[in-house]
């Protein structure tokens, strides 16, 4: 496998396999997530893959010793060797007291106008600490900012939180007077 495919392996295995909250991506109960999700994340991530494609993956995974991944119908998932704690469940539940969000700061206007919102996911994902946040926003931008969320004021005024794991909470959109910058 060349150097450019085995990076692109590790890369793919680290989002499926161990921190897909990172990669913003959404696994469903079997590990499966979109490939398109997966690709945004990527071509986020290294401005050398801003044209990777589905095919690219398939080569990648066609190209390996180690049957790592594998792609069917749009999905892709890691075959083995996850380290998740805890798939994202998706359980209403109460937030703690503040969780957070990294993004790009040429966002931030539109943030303070409209809330968050998924923009294109199913959900907006918000990390349970500033440093988790920070790794998010810096797929985004080399200085991301990181917004705080009162989650539970939001909580108490019925902005719906969904419990994911112990590092992830989803949100269907959270409110601009919830949100500080």
């Amino acid at each position: 496998m060349t150097e450019d495919l085995s990076r692109l392996s590790r890369v793919v295995s680290h989002a499926l396999r161990h921190e897909p909250w990172l990669y913003e991506l959404e696994l469903d109960e079997d590990g499966w997530a979109e490939v398109n999700d997966l690709l945004v994340a990527l071509r986020q991530d290294d401005p050398t893959w801003t044209t990777l494609t589905q095919q690219d993956l398939e080569e990648m995974i066609r190209a390996s010793a180690k049957q790592r991944h594998e792609v069917v119908g749009g999905r892709i998932r890691a075959l083995y060797g996850h380290s998740l704690p805890g798939k994202l469940r998706k359980l209403p539940a109460m937030p703690p007291l503040r969780l957070f969000h990294g993004t790009a700061p040429t966002v931030g206007q539109k943030i303070r106008q409209q809330g968050l919102m998924p923009m294109g996911r199913q959900f907006v994902h918000l990390s349970t600490n500033k440093e988790d946040a920070v790794a998010v926003g810096r797929r985004k931008a080399t200085a991301p900012i990181i917004l705080s969320v009162r989650a539970q004021e939001a909580w108490k005024m019925n902005v719906a939180f969904y419990e994911g794991n112990e590092r992830v909470w989803l949100a269907d959109h959270v409110p601009a007077e919830y949100i500080d910058f």
